[in-house]
């Protein structure tokens, strides 16, 4: 079977990557953590995480009967380095939810029309209404990260942008909107090994891009957008919790934790949703880690 965009990832891993990331992936163990950073060596156990989802699961379901009886509007961000996990993560949030009310936004490039917009303009439609939890796979946060490393805008828009989204994002609070962002990021080598498993496997090639051979060459460009977005767009009323994502297992629990923790919703049973384990979660000083 021939290998999406020419087999672009591999060649990429076999003569472009930094030694250090190519040793890392040859040498690694099934279950093995990458980066050595990383607090936890090997993944979260399988019946571990299990448990503690389905636990998760449940209290999710019983946020959104409280959204549903209350009328309350919840809105996820999505956001993080390209295969960080962000779809897996969706997925177990809404696999035991009721889809008319849970539903997620991933928006394609933009139309010409949608081009000639506010920026905001064609996110704003896609906002939850009264009872509603919107998943956002992505968000108007492109503009300060990928918009910008692939030269999709320019620094005035860019610094407009910048301007602009804690106020939008304070008018949508004042609105009674919950927002929450996360943050996923993972390791260069994790990324990496991510890619290389989605290029040889049927089921997950179409979840590759342009964008993301091209962005193998870009990690240092990625990593100082990331730094100036977060830093200048974590306010007290709208934080960032960044996830660090190596373990896909610990981050989804963790994501869901940091969710359900920061919302009253009735019913809650505060021993189902366990401690959130803060050595792979925090603000955008993790990001150094």
């Amino acid at each position: 079977m021939a290998k999406p965009f020419d087999g672009a990832i591999s060649e990429f891993f076999e003569n472009q990557a930094p030694d250090a990331v190519r040793d890392a992936i040859k040498q690694a163990k099934k279950d093995r953590i990458l980066a050595d950073s990383y607090p936890h060596r090997s993944r979260m156990d399988k019946g571990d995480y299990e448990d503690q989802l389905d636990a998760l699961q449940i209290e999710l379901v019983k946020l959104q009967s409280w959204a549903n009886a209350t009328g309350a509007r919840i809105a996820i961000v999505f956001e993080g380095r390209d295969a960080a996990g962000k779809g897996g993560t969706i997925k177990r949030f809404r696999e035991n939810l009721n889809p008319r009310s849970a539903r997620v936004v991933a928006l394609s490039k933009p139309s010409d029309r949608e081009a000639g917009q506010w920026y905001f303009q064609r996110y704003i439609q896609h906002l939850p209404s009264a009872g509603e939890i919107v998943f956002f796979d992505r968000s108007w946060y492109n503009r300060g990260v990928v918009e910008h490393v692939f030269g999709f805008c320019d620094a005035a828009q860019r610094e407009k942008w910048f301007a602009q989204t804690p106020a939008f994002e304070e008018m949508l609070r004042d609105e009674g909107v919950h927002l929450v962002k996360l943050w996923l990021n993972v390791g260069r080598a994790e990324q990496l090994r991510r890619f290389l498993d989605r290029e040889i496997d049927p089921l997950k090639q179409w979840k590759l891009s342009w964008i993301d051979v091209e962005g193998l060459k870009k990690w240092d460009d990625y990593s100082a957008a990331i730094h100036e977005t977060l830093g200048k767009t974590h306010k007290a009323g709208s934080p960032w919790h960044v996830i660090r994502t190596d373990d896909k297992r610990r981050a989804r629990i963790t994501a869901i934790q940091t969710v359900l923790s920061g919302l009253d919703y009735t019913g809650k049973d505060v021993k189902a949703l366990g401690n959130i384990d803060d050595t792979i979660t925090g603000g955008p000083d993790l990001l150094n880690a």
